[in-house]
């Protein structure tokens, strides 16, 4: 079994959904929202597919244009179903710059309510290390995912201390990602989650195109040639880590 913990499925990602979804045959996806849009699509995503589960969440580069009752929309269905999660949420400082405390603000509030329904977390982190850091450090008793994480070794070792698991998607497949690499070498496997970010962030040896949710074998043959153990092994390990970490009713 592979799970794909981290997916974008909705309308604006793909004309054909359905066939991305065979593609997993008997395997299972998490699908994130991003935004009130998504977030709804999400919902029938899940009731329309067996092995889809969902996150919902508002992006930190969608806050601007959020407004509160969007908030209530995701309290009010955090615990339907098939809602393991809340996000996509977090910081993101690339182009956001000027919105750094409402992110901020959306972050916690995310946060408290995942605290509150005792859910996980699925945090996004771009050109903001340092400010998730000290804000994921208030919240060491929600379960926490690093979604596609981008930081070095050092700040990996930290997040570590937080109990926090990593998202590793395709970019650990890219020849010039050293870094990347590098923290998947020191991560205990137990702390590993494989994803896609579909559609984004195709693994080699397809970059360059659209991806999907099963190109996540790729991303866990590449973890099994930097860790030198077997594919089965990555396979089984993560499966187990999301199954423990989005309390997935699901059995090996």
């Amino acid at each position: 079994m592979m799970i794909d913990t981290h997916c974008h499925l909705c309308k604006e990602d793909y004309n054909n959904v359905d066939e991305i979804i065979e593609h997993m045959e008997d395997n299972y996806m998490i699908a994130a929202g991003v935004d009130d849009k998504t977030n709804k699509e999400v919902l029938e995503l899940c009731k329309k597919y067996y092995n889809i589960y969902g996150a919902i969440g508002i992006h930190p580069n969608e806050v601007k244009d959020s407004k509160e009752e969007e908030l209530n929309f995701i309290e009010k269905h955090i615990n339907d179903n098939k809602i393991m999660a809340i996000g996509e949420i977090g910081l993101d400082y690339h182009y956001g710059i000027e919105e750094k405390e409402l992110q901020k603000q959306y972050f916690k509030k995310q946060l408290d309510m995942a605290r509150k329904y005792r859910k996980a977390v699925v945090i996004h982190s771009r050109d903001s290390i340092e400010d998730t850091y000290q804000i994921m450090k208030e919240y060491k008793d929600v379960k926490m995912t690093l979604h596609c994480y981008s930081g070095s070794v050092e700040m990996a070792k930290k997040f570590l201390e937080l109990n926090v698991y990593f998202g590793i998607g395709g970019v650990v497949t890219f020849k010039n990602n050293r870094i990347l690499k590098e923290v998947v070498k020191m991560l205990p496997l137990s702390r590993i989650l494989l994803e896609t970010d579909s559609p984004y962030l195709t693994p080699e040896p397809y970059r360059g195109t659209k991806n999907e949710p099963k190109n996540v074998l790729l991303v866990a043959e590449e973890i099994a040639k930097i860790k030198n153990i077997t594919l089965e092994e990555v396979l089984k390990i993560t499966t187990e880590n999301a199954i423990c970490q989005f309390d997935l009713p699901l059995v090996i």
